[in-house]
C-alpha cells in the first residue's frame, strides 16, 4: 500500500491531448508530461474534469492510462479519474489503472441518478472495497449536482482504502471545516481544486493543490506550495497574485460556460503543448477569440516571469 505521504504538492489535473478526429494525441501527451515533471509536480491526475473524461470513450481513456504510465516511469505517483454512471465500469478503469502502474484512483459521485449521503456512503465504501489502489474522494457539486458532506468524508475515510478528497466546491468555508475535521487525522489528505484558492488553503491546512493551471505553468504553482513550506509568505502572496492575474485573463475569456476549459487548453495550444481539440460537446474558440487570448497569454507570460523576479 502506498503511503498517504506520497500524495502532496502540486497534482495537475492533466489536459487530455486530442486529435481532430477525437482520438488521444499520443506525442503532445508525451510532450505534456515531460513539461509537468520538469516543471517540478508533485503528481499528475488524469481523466478528471480539466482532462474532459465525461466525453472520452472508454478505450481513449484506458489508451491515456498506459500512456502516461509507461512516459512517467514512476517518477511521480499518478492518479487516475474513474467516475463513472457505471460501478462497473469504474471498477474495470481502476483494474486498468492498477495493472498499469498507477498510484492512486478518484471518484467523484456518479453523476445523473438522484442520491443522497447514504447512498453515497454506500457507494464509496462498495467502491472503496473492490478496487485494488487507493481512493480519493473528489467532490464537485457544481458538476455531479450532489455534494460531498464533510459528514459523509469522515465516516468514509474509516474504510482503510480511502486515502483523502479534492474539494472542488469553490467554498472556503467547506475547505476549512474539513480541515477541522481532520485535524486529529493526518493521514487523510485534503486538496484543493480551484487554483483561486490555492494559497488560502494551504495556509489552512491543505496538502496541496489539483490546479488546472499548472498544466501550462507547473513551476509557477509548484514554486508556490515550496515557498509556503519554507514560510515565505511574501512569496507565496506574490505567487497567488500572479495566479489570479492568470484566471482572470485566461480562464474568463468569452461568455462560455467552459470558458476556462476553453482558455487553457487554447493557451497551451499556442505554447505547443497540445491541439486546441476538444472533445464534444465542447469546441474552440474562434479565430478571433483566439487572436485575442493570444496577446493575453503573452500578459500573463510576463507576469510569471516578474513573479520569479
Amino acid at each position: 500500500m502506498i503511503p498517504s505521504n506520497a500524495f502532496r504538492g502540486i497534482i495537475p489535473p492533466m489536459i487530455t491531448p486530442l486529435k481532430s478526429d477525437f482520438s488521444l494525441d499520443i506525442g503532445h501527451t508525451e510532450r505534456l508530461i515531460e513539461h509537468l515533471i520538469d516543471g517540478g509536480v508533485h503528481g499528475i491526475f488524469i481523466l478528471g474534469t480539466t482532462g474532459e473524461f465525461a466525453g472520452l470513450s472508454a478505450a481513449l481513456k484506458r489508451e491515456l492510462i498506459q500512456i502516461t504510465c509507461q512516459q512517467v516511469k514512476g517518477r511521480v505517483p499518478i492518479l487516475v479519474g474513474v467516475t463513472d454512471c457505471s460501478f462497473s465500469e469504474s471498477v474495470d478503469l481502476a483494474a486498468n489503472a492498477h495493472r498499469s502502474g498507477a498510484e492512486a484512483v478518484v471518484a467523484a459521485p456518479p453523476f445523473y441518478m438522484n442520491i443522497g449521503q447514504e447512498e453515497l456512503i454506500n457507494y464509496y465504501q462498495k467502491l472503496a472495497d473492490v478496487v485494488e489502489l487507493p481512493l480519493f474522494l473528489y467532490d464537485m457539486p457544481s458538476h455531479v449536482k450532489v455534494s460531498i458532506e464533510v459528514e459523509t468524508a469522515v465516516k468514509l475515510s474509516k474504510h482503510p482504502n480511502i486515502f483523502g478528497i479534492k474539494d472542488s466546491s469553490g467554498k472556503i468555508e467547506n475547505f476549512q471545516a474539513l480541515c477541522e475535521a481532520f485535524k486529529q487525522n493526518p493521514e487523510f489528505k485534503i486538496f484543493v481544486g480551484p487554483e483561486e484558492i490555492l494559497a488560502e488553503t494551504l495556509k489552512i491546512g491543505g496538502d496541496g493543490g489539483v490546479v488546472g493551471g499548472a498544466n501550462l505553468f507547473p513551476k509557477l504553482y509548484v514554486a508556490l506550495y515550496e515557498a509556503f513550506q519554507k514560510k515565505e509568505y511574501d512569496a507565496v502572496n506574490k505567487f497567488q497574485e500572479t495566479i489570479l492575474y492568470l484566471s482572470n485573463k485566461l480562464y474568463q475569456h468569452g461568455t462560455y460556460q467552459s470558458s476556462y476549459l476553453k482558455g487553457l487548453k487554447a493557451a497551451m495550444s499556442f505554447e505547443g503543448l497540445c491541439k486546441d481539440n476538444f472533445a464534444p460537446p465542447l469546441f474552440p474558440h474562434s479565430p478571433s477569440e483566439k487572436s485575442i487570448l493570444s496577446s493575453k497569454l503573452l500578459q500573463v507570460k510576463e507576469r510569471v516571469r516578474q513573479s520569479f523576479s
